[in-house]
């Protein structure tokens, strides 16, 4: 099973986030399928700090991946933000 999650990366309390498409069993940091996007939560500008490629979003959710609580929130914010 597919899950698309948060990989954190940066560095110490100075967090950056990929959300990558990844099966359920790789660690959170690990191995991971197809990078789908950018999380940022230090990042002033609103319109910077969420990123997504929403066409591979889409192709993954259709394939039946299941987002995380997190992620489902920042798909909803980048949508509602891009219309």
């Amino acid at each position: 099973m597919v899950k698309i999650r948060l990989a954190r990366h940066g560095r110490k309390r100075l967090p950056f986030y990929r959300v990558v498409a990844a099966d359920i069993k790789a660690p959170r940091d690990g191995k991971f399928l197809e990078i789908l996007g950018t999380y940022n939560p230090v990042e002033k500008d609103e319109s910077k700090e969420v990123t997504l490629k929403i066409d591979r979003v889409d192709y993954w959710l259709g394939h039946g991946a299941q987002p995380t609580d997190t992620v489902a929130a920042l798909i909803k914010k980048f949508r509602s933000k891009a219309e």
